[in-house]
């Protein structure tokens, strides 16, 4: 697909250089040349000019529309000056003027018109008006960017990207994956409009409106770009956010214009990204109504997504957003936005897939195993997984590598998981052989507790903001559904790292806020959320409905109520999260001996993975069941 951009216009404008040589002839002509070239006449005060009068020293007088010229008698002398020297002076309204010149027997006249005096006031009358319109299409093309068509008239007018059939590459489906169903529902769309008679000719209709929903990164806007090209249709690409201005009205003549250009290049492609930017709900402020340019700009999409007549069946508007709860309910209806096509992060086998397309632009070695990498990459977004294999790559150019290893794949993981590595932040023996322990009591309890993830690394070397160390733990499998045992599992490896620093210091440190704080939402999510307590029984306490891809470890406020049941809340919260800390000190207390070698390790080598880490949790001894 290609952009159909507009041609620059020419540097060389004649219209703006006419309006530039006429005004110049014009200045030259009324200031400049009779200054330089005119007679240098000596000027005089007008009161003056009426004493010399008075006292019959004027010989003769010239009178002019601005200017009155005025010849002194052959004895009469002003300022030194030569006799019969002529003056002038400015008029001033005076009706008495004639009848003093004749008492006083001056011969006057009034001053004859020039020569080119029309052609003066033609000049004088055209020339202005001449030079104001310059001026105003001058401001007029600054305010479209340096030379548009349409300026600052064009404040209305749709600001969205039309790509037309071209010879430029285009995107289709087969540069998407990891998204089956989601490619499976927009083919319907592509099929109709490469063979609509089959539909229509059995009275079936096509969605007006198709919303693509998911987390960012996943692929939305590549889905509908695919859609266009698959389709080869004309396809208009726009922002929700590039509608919203600060002068109501502008929204909803975007829409407007929008739309009449769709209409006219029908069957084509709407895509607007972004839609809560436009399409919040509008009873989102406690009450309906108003004037407020969001609103009216909703409104207008609202009106034209209802008007499309039978002959404008063909213009399909597609729309994505992240934020599918806070969507007005007049855009989701029937007959609006008919479908609704979910675009979630892939399982395993669509992260291969995924990696499979983006590594075809990158060399591999022939030690490059993708299952592997789609294996440890649980949650990636297709937008995550294109940047891990970037990161990959930059790592083996900058370790000077002719092809990307696995070894550098594995770097990137750690990178995206854990953060940047820290060289510098260089830590005493102390705090090294503290963060050791604490990182093996996490790998320790983990390697016990149902439903963890296995341990595939555990180092002592500082990475990210604040990470001292970290253990990395990857699920074996793709999960989506956990028990409570599972999530009393996950608590309690959280809480393993505090537990060894217990039991080998006998004392605590800082280390642990970050584990607190995710073990204390869990638990809390535990109770308000997914009613795993037997003393509140089934009942969700959290405030109102969670965004739908919210992640799960962030925290949620909880809704009005009584004080006695809030009490119970942080009473069960503090029993889950006991419990949990208990069983994490029994599981080190019981792999004593085996956390001590582990540890000696680690502290040596500042890092365990791989074989070595696995074969020293394979000897991980259960708690006995007492």
């Amino acid at each position: 697909m290609a952009i159909k951009d507009k041609p620059n216009p020419p540097r060389f404008r004649p219209f703006n250089n006419i309006f530039l040589i006429l005004g110049i002839g014009f200045l030259a002509a009324n200031f400049i040349l009779p200054s330089i070239l005119g007679p240098q006449i000596p000027g005089v005060p007008y009161s003056l000019f009426i004493h010399q009068v008075q006292e019959g020293d004027v010989a003769r007088v010239q009178v002019g529309q601005n200017q009155i010229q005025f010849q002194l008698k052959p004895e009469t002398e002003i300022g030194g000056e030569d006799l019969g020297q002529v003056y002038s002076t400015t008029p001033i309204f005076d009706l008495g003027l004639p009848t003093l010149l004749e008492e006083k027997g001056v011969e006057f006249a009034a001053a004859p018109p020039p020569k080119n005096g029309w052609i003066g006031n033609v000049l004088g009358w055209v020339i202005p008006p001449l030079i104001f319109v310059g001026i105003w299409q001058f401001f007029i093309r600054r305010g479209a960017g340096g030379g548009g068509p349409q300026g600052m008239l064009s404040i209305g007018k749709s600001k969205a990207k039309v790509y037309v059939e071209g010879e430029a590459a285009k995107t289709t489906f087969a540069d998407v994956a990891g998204v089956e169903e989601a490619k499976t529902e927009l083919v319907e769309i592509v099929d109709f409009l490469k063979t609509p008679g089959r539909y229509t000719q059995i009275g079936a209709r096509i969605p007006k409106g198709v919303l693509l929903v998911g987390p960012p990164g996943t692929g939305k806007t590549l889905l509908a770009k695919a859609v266009a090209g698959e389709a080869g249709v004309p396809f208009f690409s726009i922002s929700g956010s590039e509608f919203v201005e600060m002068f109501v009205g502008v929204g909803s003549s975007r829409v407007r214009d929008l739309f009449e250009q769709a209409k006219k290049q029908a069957p084509c492609i709407v895509f607007i990204d972004e839609l809560d930017a436009i399409g919040k709900s509008r009873s989102s402020n406690g009450f309906y109504g108003g004037n407020d340019e969001r609103e009216q700009t909703l409104n207008q999409l609202l009106s034209e997504m209802d008007g499309f007549a039978a002959e404008d069946a063909t213009v399909i508007v597609l729309a994505a957003t992240n934020r599918p709860e806070i969507l007005d309910p007049a855009l989701l209806r029937p007959g609006r936005f008919d479908r609704q096509v979910l675009v979630d992060r892939p399982a395993l086998s669509g992260r291969e897939a995924i990696l499979k397309i983006h590594a075809q632009k990158v060399k591999l070695g022939d030690d490059v195993d993708l299952h592997a990498i789609a294996t440890r990459t649980p949650g990636f977004a297709g937008a995550d997984l294109a940047n891990l294999v970037n990161e990959a790559a930059l790592l083996a150019a900058r370790s000077g590598r002719p092809a990307v290893a696995q070894t550098d794949f594995s770097e990137a993981i750690e990178r995206v998981v854990a953060g940047l590595e820290k060289k510098s932040r260089v830590l005493n023996d102390k705090e090294k052989k503290i963060v050791a322990y604490h990182e093996v009591g996490h790998a320790l309890v983990g390697s016990l507790m149902p439903g963890s993830g296995r341990v595939e690394k555990i180092s002592i070397v500082s990475r990210g903001m604040a990470a001292l160390g970290y253990t990395l733990q990857l699920p074996t499998e793709d999960r989506f559904l956990m028990d409570e045992a599972e999530l009393r599992g996950q608590i309690a490896t959280l809480l393993g790292g505090r537990s060894a620093e217990e039991i080998v210091f006998n004392s605590i440190t800082t280390g642990a806020s970050n584990d607190l704080q995710r073990a204390t939402d869990l638990a809390e999510q535990m109770v308000t959320t997914f009613g795993m307590s037997k003393v509140l029984g089934p009942l969700a306490y959290q405030q109102g409905a969670r965004p739908m891809f919210l992640d799960q470890g962030m925290p949620n406020a909880r809704r009005s109520m009584s004080e006695e049941t809030a009490q119970a809340i942080d009473r069960e919260v503090k029993d889950i999260v006991e419990t949990a800390h208990q069983q994490a000190l029994e599981a080190i207390r019981h792999n004593r001996d085996l956390m001590e070698t582990i540890t000696t390790q680690l502290l040596e080598t500042e890092a365990l993975e791989g074989k070595t880490l696995h074969h020293l949790l394979d000897q991980v001894q259960a708690i006995p069941v007492t």
